[in-house]
């Protein structure tokens, strides 16, 4: 059931036909841009020092943008820890984002999980987890839910490579097969899990062949490529809120920076490969379509980058000028309604912070 392509050639032009509308274009250039853009920043946040940790996501923001593009804003998402530029497309505030890189008093998780694991239910982004693969078994369950409740929408589930190796994917993957559900595994290829090349990882041909064993669809897209990859979710979608069942994508992209701030990548992978993939970038190869049609020009992108590095500096300055959390919230969500020993607790724990005396 899988369907394999060739990767281009380095400045392979975008195949646009039936892909993203033109008027949109300048649109997804400007989200891409500023998933890049915002990416560096974090990255060199964690270095200074300002942030704790983070997960890169540079060479995979075509593929993230094009895939949330051809979304619907009341489908559920459900990412691994990758996905910003998903997270930009939805709606996230910048603010929001750094609030919770920074865990301060405006983070909504309130510091209860690591810097880079954001979620909002506003924008049906569900919070990020480490556990590889558990986001997959979520979003097949809340599929099922909402085919039981005959909700017309799709969950979309992101993961890389490396969790195809994981139990919950193939369960995931047997129960979405078995009940129909309407849910997009949306795999992306970056070639490596951390260190572990995908030539390791398995001996399919390709990843979305394993679709085959649990009698659903597969289909591999050049991740590069944003107008294929807008078809491959629009035409999943479509299927899905027909009744035909779920997809499993996998879009064909390459990790160029670390795995994450932990991560060191010249130690496991060759300046060759990593330039190879370079000449493949999305970012760039949208940009020369946008040149070519008139839609951008060197002036215009100037601005463009200018304004976005205004706005993402803008974010950053409320973000550190907001207060650290308040540690009695602790104590807040433990259940809907706190009990009398747990108002006792918070009590005991609010003396402690103002005269760090506890009872013995």
């Amino acid at each position: 059931m899988s369907q394999a392509v060739e990767l281009p050639k380095p400045g392979s032009p975008p195949s646009d036909a039936g892909g993203i509308p033109p008027e949109d274009l300048p649109k997804v250039y400007r989200a891409m841009l500023l998933a890049r853009l915002m990416d560096e920043r974090c990255l060199s946040l964690q270095r200074q020092g300002r942030i704790g940790f983070y997960v890169p996501l540079q060479g995979q923001e075509g593929a993230q943008v094009a895939c949330a593009w051809a979304l619907d804003p009341s489908d559920w998402l459900f990412p691994a820890y990758r996905e910003l530029a998903v997270a930009l497309v939805r709606g996230l505030p910048l603010v929001s984002l750094f609030d919770q890189f920074i865990g301060n008093a405006g983070d909504v998780l309130k510091g209860r999980q690591m810097p880079n694991h954001y979620g909002a239910r506003e924008y049906r982004f569900v919070t990020a987890s480490s556990p590889v693969g558990t986001q997959i078994i979520h979003a097949v369950g809340a599929a099922m839910a909402a085919q039981r409740k005959k909700e017309r929408i799709v969950t979309v589930t992101f993961f890389g490579d490396g969790t195809t190796s994981s139990n919950d994917f193939h369960s995931g993957l047997n129960f979405a097969g078995v009940f129909q559900a309407p849910t997009i595994f949306f795999c992306q290829n970056n070639q490596w899990a951390i260190s572990m090349p995908r030539e390791r990882q398995t001996r399919s041909k390709t990843l979305a062949m394993k679709a085959s064993a649990y009698g659903i669809e597969g289909v591999v897209v050049d991740g590069e490529d944003v107008h294929a990859v807008y078809r491959a979710v629009r035409d999943a979608r479509r299927k899905a809120i027909a009744g035909g069942g779920p997809t499993l994508i996998e879009a064909q992209v390459y990790r160029l920076g670390p795995h994450s701030t932990s991560d060191d990548p010249k130690r496991y992978r060759t300046d060759a490969e990593l330039a190879e993939w370079k000449a493949r970038d999305s970012v760039g190869r949208v940009r020369q379509e946008l040149l070519t049609s008139g839609g951008l020009t060197e002036e215009s992108e100037a601005k463009l980058l200018e304004s976005l590095r205004a706005e993402i500096a803008m974010a950053l300055k409320e973000a550190e000028g907001t207060a650290p959390i308040d540690p009695s919230t602790l104590f807040d969500d433990v259940f809907e309604r706190p009990t009398p020993r747990l108002d006792e607790e918070r009590a005991e724990f609010s003396k402690f912070l103002t005269e760090g005396v506890l009872k013995p």
